[in-house]
């Protein structure tokens, strides 16, 4: 039987971003503007008019910049990042950047090309698809809670991991079916955004690998989304894995690392849950059948936990009685002693099996899922 976990390590952070000035100096006098140019006279000049210019998906554009001309480059990049961060989702569809200049000391008329991954139409074709979605997945009598619920099954269940590596974009993702981690979190963000949730793209890696994922503010809260780990490889069709479902700083650092700096995810979605439902009202139940689908299991409840390899079996033997390939459940023991257990599935018919562990908050077991084939 093949044990592996690599269903997990998925890879490519497209769009590298280019600073490619090369300035050419010209003699000491004024560079006049040509009408088709955009006068600036400072840095908050210069990132408005690159982001109005990146809005409207403009391949070119030519700024007449008058003032100080000394640290010219950077201020460049600087203004070009801050128009960036305006837009995240331009950000990322962004392929490349490129600038050149000619300058004095008073005066530079810099020349901006830039290269998409997403033509305006397609932008336009994802703004609507993403309202179709929504009117079918969300309703008014939803909350948050539930809107973040929905549209993470969505994009699991509607969207394939492209294993040839070469599908970055939301557009790719909705109209291909297929898309890598930055497609992915790219109709993620645009899902949890048109539905009134705040949220940002996150990059890093995972496993070592180029990665990029969402975060999410739920009543003031931030908790990591990763909807790409959470689809698994090869596609299950309907099958929803949540072992990547509004986690922590601490819990998303077991395989995922960051050096940008984001708000603090502090909080787990657990604890947030067990405190509404002790505060009551009318999503109680709601929050209720969150935790059973989360497979949030109390400590207490020593009954539905596995700690033998013959538990495992019964666990897995059931699921495949029911038609599943896949399964959530509470492990006491180590990662070791679960690895072992693992390989006596051979018995009961598994041939390929790939997992996730995550630790469970305050408690010495592990969250494990499994899905097989």
């Amino acid at each position: 039987m093949k044990i592996s976990n690599t269903i997990w390590v998925k890879t490519l952070l497209a769009g590298t971003i280019l600073f490619t000035g090369l300035p050419a100096v010209t003699p000491n006098q004024a560079i006049y503007a040509a009408s088709s140019q955009v006068t600036v006279n400072s840095s908050t000049d210069v990132t408005n008019a690159l982001y109005t210019s990146l809005m409207n998906r403009d391949a070119e554009i030519t700024l007449l910049y008058k003032g100080s001309t000394s640290g010219l480059k950077t201020m460049l990049q600087n203004a070009f990042e801050n128009a960036l961060e305006k837009d995240p989702y331009t950000q990322y569809i962004l392929d490349s950047y490129g600038l050149s200049w000619r300058q004095n000391a008073y005066s530079a008329r810099v020349t901006v090309t830039m290269n998409y991954r997403e033509t305006t139409a397609q932008t336009g074709y994802v703004k609507n698809k993403v309202q179709q979605i929504l009117s079918n997945i969300v309703s008014a009598s939803m909350n948050d809670h539930e809107k973040v619920k929905a549209i993470h099954d969505w994009v699991v269940r509607n969207v394939k991991y492209d294993e040839t590596y070469t599908r970055y974009t939301a557009y790719e993702a909705l109209h291909d079916g297929t898309a890598v981690c930055q497609g992915y979190a790219l109709l993620t963000y645009e899902l949890l955004k048109e539905a009134g949730i705040q949220n940002m793209i996150a990059e890093g890696t995972a496993d070592g690998e180029l990665h990029a994922w969402n975060l999410v503010n739920l009543d003031g809260k931030w908790y990591h989304l990763d909807t790409t780990w959470d689809d698994p490889v090869p596609d299950q069709g309907n099958d929803v894995q949540t072992a990547y479902y509004l986690l922590t700083d601490s819990q998303m650092k077991q395989d995922h690392k960051w050096t940008k700096t984001y708000p603090a995810a502090n909080t787990t979605y657990h604890s947030t849950l067990d405190q509404l439902i002790a505060a009551g009202g009318p999503k109680t139940s709601v929050y209720q059948q969150l935790e059973k689908t989360l497979n949030y299991v109390s400590t207490a409840s020593e009954s539905d936990t596995i700690r033998s390899a013959a538990g495992l079996k019964s666990q897995v033997q059931a699921a495949q009685t029911a038609g599943k390939n896949a399964v959530t459940f509470r492990y006491n023991g180590s990662l070791t002693s679960l690895k072992n257990d693992l390989r006596g599935l051979s018995s009961v018919g598994v041939k390929s099996l790939s997992y996730s562990v995550k630790s469970i908050s305050s408690a010495s077991d592990l969250k494990v899922t499994l899905s097989w084939s």
